[in-house]
């Protein structure tokens, strides 16, 4: 009988090629259920941009806990002794990754005077949307999207001190006691009738998907074995979309049944369960590929397109509310002009929502990339000097 020690020093933090893919998914997911709202027949009604948000959420789990553990077990003993650079490490490579096109982008749009962040710029300014919704129980016009950053920015805060103090065989139970306690906070919150806003943007009732990575990226780390066994099949994966579309299913049921009620209000299935399942999905997709899709899937997350698209998600992800939002773009906003005026010279393209649909897109793609090579990559190559 075999034994199967841990151990103790980290595996290599190569790059895992199909999470760019899964990146790709995760965005397509958030701009088709952002570009086509209320266009879609009801009965094909599936929350895409919050199964997106989540996969989101579950991904950054994994991948930044991975950074944060390995980083730990690097440090020379007394650990403690290096707390400062090791927090000054990780602060620095995500205030690259993530801060300049975050505020370049509000500031370029407060000198537009778009509204929202005109009226809310203190709160974006500190990643601060998601305790704004919360706390007023309204969305925030084109910015909404901006809440799911501002609650990572949030997990930043707390993630890396927690895992410096933690010792390694409390991470697991720490990290299921994330996942009880988010469910459990949304269910609270439910029961007590609170707006449902508060439980679906606040940070801590997000930390099941968080939970999930960390989960995640301690088996990959430690426990390799057991990581292999888990994503070698597909059969989780395949499990976990049927759970989701049964509460999906359910919270249909449930919203019909009280006409004249929000979705989500007095809804068990989509205020409490939806993210719970929703993160399963993740967990289980992102877990099968870093071990490596075969077959069509393998083609499709490793393709040239697949891999581009993932690479420039973020910017997907922050510029395309402001491109076009089918709840809030006014019809003189300028892409629409636009549009109208090619539609005038080509009559066919007003035929469908598809043609509509790859125009924003084509607009998206084409800021997005600007953004990444002008401005994201440049950036990017001064994380080499932060190296953990």
């Amino acid at each position: 009988m075999t034994t199967l020690t841990q151990p103790t020093t980290r595996p290599a933090l190569n790059h895992l090629v199909q999470l760019d893919g899964v990146r790709f998914i995760a965005v397509a997911m958030v701009l088709i259920d952002h570009w086509t709202a209320e266009r879609l027949p009801p009965i094909l009604f599936v929350p895409l941009g919050s199964l997106g948000v989540t996969i989101f959420f579950v991904l950054s789990g994994f991948l930044i806990s991975r950074i944060l553990l390995s980083g730990k077990d690097k440090l020379p003993e007394p650990k403690s002794a290096s707390l400062g650079g090791y927090l000054k490490t990780f602060y620095i490579r995500r205030t690259l990754r993530i801060f300049p096109i975050y505020y370049l982008t509000l500031f370029i749009l407060y000198a537009l005077n778009e509204p929202p962040v005109r009226r809310t710029i203190g709160w974006l300014a500190l990643y601060a949307s998601n305790l704004y919704i919360a706390r007023y129980g309204t969305w925030m016009g084109t910015v909404d999207h901006l809440w799911s950053l501002a609650v990572e920015e949030q997990v930043y805060l707390v993630l890396p001190m927690l895992l410096f103090v933690l010792p390694r065989r409390l991470v697991m139970p720490t990290a299921l006691l994330m996942m009880v306690g988010s469910v459990a906070l949304r269910y609270g919150l439910m029961r007590h009738g609170s707006t449902w806003f508060i439980g679906y943007v606040s940070m801590p009732t997000c930390l099941d998907a968080f939970g999930l990575g960390l989960i995640m990226a301690y088996l990959w780390l430690y426990q390799r074995p057991r990581f292999d066994a888990l994503f070698r099949s597909s059969i989780g994966l395949i499990i976990s979309i049927i759970a989701f579309g049964l509460v999906v299913w359910g919270a249909r049921t449930t919203a019909a049944a009280q006409p004249g009620l929000d979705y989500h209000v007095n809804n068990i299935y989509a205020h409490v369960w939806e993210r719970l399942t929703a993160s399963f999905v993740g967990f289980f997709l992102i877990g099968r590929a870093i071990l490596g899709f075969r077959g069509p899937m393998k083609s499709f997350l490793e393709s040239r397109v697949s891999q581009y698209l993932g690479q420039i998600s973020y910017g997907l992800y922050l510029y395309h509310n402001f491109i076009y939002n089918a709840y809030h773009t006014p019809q003189t906003h300028i892409v629409l002009r636009v549009w109208r005026r090619l539609v005038s010279y080509v009559p066919t393209l007003g035929s469908s929502f598809a043609f509509e649909f790859v125009y924003f897109l084509v607009i998206t793609i084409a800021l997005a990339s600007l953004s990444w090579f002008l401005i994201e990559k440049p950036i990017n190559r001064l994380k080499d000097r932060y190296a953990y």
